[in-house]
């Protein structure tokens, strides 16, 4: 960190990232502040700074203020952390110390000692305090130490799972045997085996991978499964829509044992939705042979969608992936924030890595995920580049994340 970058810090005063505080605060206090940055996105940690901006300075000597945090890292956080330390001569002689905590804390939740007991602490605006129960297992999930596609979705049955899809699944995508469709043991131990069901107290229940791909009605039991779409006229929303729809069911499409398409699942019907309200040119070229060229190309809409489905943060049950066509552009949201060591700049380079591994080896079987991983930066980025010259945008914030393409604005 450079002097100027400080200065600005202070000037713009504490927020989710920055947090100000005097060197005499008890150990306690200080881990909770490292744990909450920690299980955000890392950020700073002011020693010899008021609450209101002004700087008072240390009152240890800056060697025995590092060896203090140090410890306090140790010994009262879990897992122990080793936060980057440095320090910054003030006017009239005062020293600030500054804390930086890493942004790729890779084993959240870290918890804070308290007392003999250990509290996961998260940072809601200039605020910590005590995660929730869902807060801390949302954090086991993204931390990727739990994966939430595994987990047993209680009251399920086998009776939940289309066993339609199921026996596509495993005869024309897997290619490989299966049971007789009345022989239920037999198919709970293929299932329990492939991870579409798992075991739970005994009994076996649908994953919540298992039931997203293949249930019957996902909804029942997981409110957030699914897609809300809608396409406006504008280039806003409004209540003035021209299409809106929420896509329910399966994410993966039942086929014939031909391969043609008897009853779409959630990501056919969203390709559908895109068909019907995004136009289409079609031309004659030489030899006769027709051509179409649709507002977006077909692959990268297939992918953004895929994507959204197969990445998402499914620990938040609250709310859909968003699909919103407007007049100059297509956006998908997905609830929650990037997987665990994903950023952006990754994505554009093919960076390999999944939520839900289970979702994601699933759809690869059924060819909606490249076995490369290089999907964003081939059919996204270079394909809206072929097709219309524009880049797309791949943006992260605090809740969720967006991929937005752009139209031809050249084209009526």
């Amino acid at each position: 960190m450079t002097r100027t970058e400080l200065t600005e810090l202070i000037q713009n005063g504490e927020n989710s990232g920055v947090e100000f505080k005097r060197d005499d605060i008890r150990p306690e206090k200080l881990a909770e502040e490292m744990a909450a940055l920690l299980n955000l996105e890392g950020g700073y940690i002011l020693l010899g700074v008021e609450r209101d901006g002004t700087v008072s300075g240390l009152t240890r000597d800056p060697a025995r203020a590092e060896e203090w945090v140090m410890e306090v890292a140790r010994t009262h956080l879990r897992p122990a952390a080793i936060p980057f330390w440095e320090t910054f001569a003030w006017e009239a002689g005062k020293v600030i110390g500054v804390v930086s905590l890493t942004a790729d804390a890779p084993d959240k939740p870290y918890k804070a000692k308290r007392g003999s007991a250990w509290m996961t602490q998260v940072r809601v605006g200039t605020t910590t305090r005590d995660a929730t129960d869902e807060e801390e297992m949302r954090l086991y999930y993204q931390s990727g130490r739990l994966p939430y596609d595994r987990k047993p979705v209680s009251g399920s049955s086998i009776a939940d799972l289309d066993q339609r899809r199921l026996i596509n699944y495993f005869r024309d995508h897997r290619r490989q045997e299966h049971p007789e469709e009345s022989d239920i043991p037999a198919w709970e131990r293929l299932l329990v085996n492939t991870e579409i069901m798992v075991t739970d107290r005994a009994r076996a229940v649908a994953s919540v991978g298992g039931l997203l791909l293949f249930g019957s009605r996902p909804n029942r039991l997981l409110p957030q499964a699914g897609i809300t779409a809608v396409a406006y006229p504008g280039t806003d929303k409004s209540y003035e829509a021209k299409e809106r729809s929420v896509l329910r069911g399966p994410l993966v499409s039942l086929f014939s044992a031909e391969g043609e398409l008897v009853e779409a699942g959630v990501i056919e019907q969203a390709l559908e939705f895109v068909r019907r309200n995004t136009q289409m040119e079609a031309a004659v070229g030489e030899g006769g042979q027709r051509t179409e060229r649709w507002d977006y190309p077909l692959d990268a809409v297939r992918e953004a969608v895929v994507n959204a489905v197969a990445h998402r943060d499914y620990t938040i049950t609250v709310t859909d992936i968003e699909l919103s066509i407007y007049s100059n552009r297509i956006e998908f949201i997905s609830p929650g924030r990037l997987p665990n060591t994903v950023t952006v700049e990754k994505m554009r380079a093919g960076y390999r890595a999944s939520r839900n591994e289970l979702i994601k080896e699933i759809l690869r079987d059924y060819r909606y995920i490249e076995a490369t991983g290089l999907g964003v930066p081939r059919k996204i980025i270079e394909g809206m580049r072929q097709h219309n010259g524009t880049a797309p945008d791949l943006i992260e914030e605090e809740d969720r994340f967006t991929v937005r393409l752009w139209k031809d604005l050249n084209r009526p």
